[in-house]
């Protein structure tokens, strides 16, 4: 018995938790892609449903262009580095989101504006530990502790990641405030090929305060062989986008 418990202590440690967390990011990013998805909000007495396009050079840059529904089609969404903007067509304003405004609600839904634009990195701004390894939908994961560090400027405190061992997938992610209470789950409910590359394509956000509440996301279309100008990413093309 014995034995064992030091094999699978020695395999579990070998692995590093920063180069897995690493890797499932880079699955999921690609060095650029391009999205179409749906948000579809649920609420005990009512559902709302955007559609949405994105654009993305890495973890630095990305772009979120709201099609609809009709009201806010138009919005946009840009992350230049560590900046994020948002447009609004209907009062043709540009506003820069403060970092007070990260932790806030992404359109009404149970994603925050760090969750969907991603101004903080789950890479750089955590430290990382590898707790354990459990099954998940007949999968096996990682289970991976990021604590905060102390100077970065992150909406959570602390973030358990379940990252599939075959396919480097977030199956599940659990997201803690700075006391250390659970707040949001995120789940990977479908999962299939996208852009070439096996991915999860329904994913679930459910606050836990809220049981009859929760945001389900989709993605319809994702593409890594694009090339994206650079220029695609600054505020002057925010107003033009399409």
């Amino acid at each position: 018995m014995l034995s064992l418990i030091l094999l699978f202590s020695s395999s579990l440690f070998a692995q590093d938790p920063l180069a897995i967390v690493q890797k499932a990011e880079d699955k999921l990013k690609g060095e650029q892609s391009y999205a179409e998805m749906s948000m579809t909000i649920v609420r005990p007495n009512w559902n709302r449903t955007i559609k949405m396009k994105s654009w993305s050079r890495g973890t630095d840059y990305s772009l979120i262009l709201i099609t609809q529904p009709a009201r806010d089609k138009g919005t946009v969404f840009l992350k230049k580095r560590k900046e994020v903007y948002n447009w609004i067509p209907s009062i043709e304003r540009q506003i820069k989101l403060p970092p007070s405004m990260m932790n806030q609600s992404w359109m009404g839904s149970d994603f925050t504006n760090d969750d969907l634009v991603t101004e903080s990195s789950l890479v750089k701004d955590y430290d990382h530990k590898l707790i354990g390894e459990v099954s998940l939908n007949g999968r096996k994961a990682w289970k991976i502790e990021l604590i905060a560090k102390e100077d970065a400027a992150v909406v959570w405190g602390k973030v358990i990641l379940h990252v599939d061992q075959a396919e480097y997938i977030h199956l599940r992610t659990e997201f803690y405030d700075e006391e250390g209470d659970l707040v949001n789950i995120m789940e990977a409910k479908k999962i299939g090929e996208l852009g070439g590359k096996i991915l999860p394509i329904v994913v679930v956000m459910q606050p836990v305060a809220d049981p009859e509440h929760k945001t389900v996301l989709e993605y319809h279309a994702l593409d890594f062989r694009v090339t994206i100008p650079r220029e695609h990413f600054t505020t002057q093309y925010m107003k033009r986008v399409r």
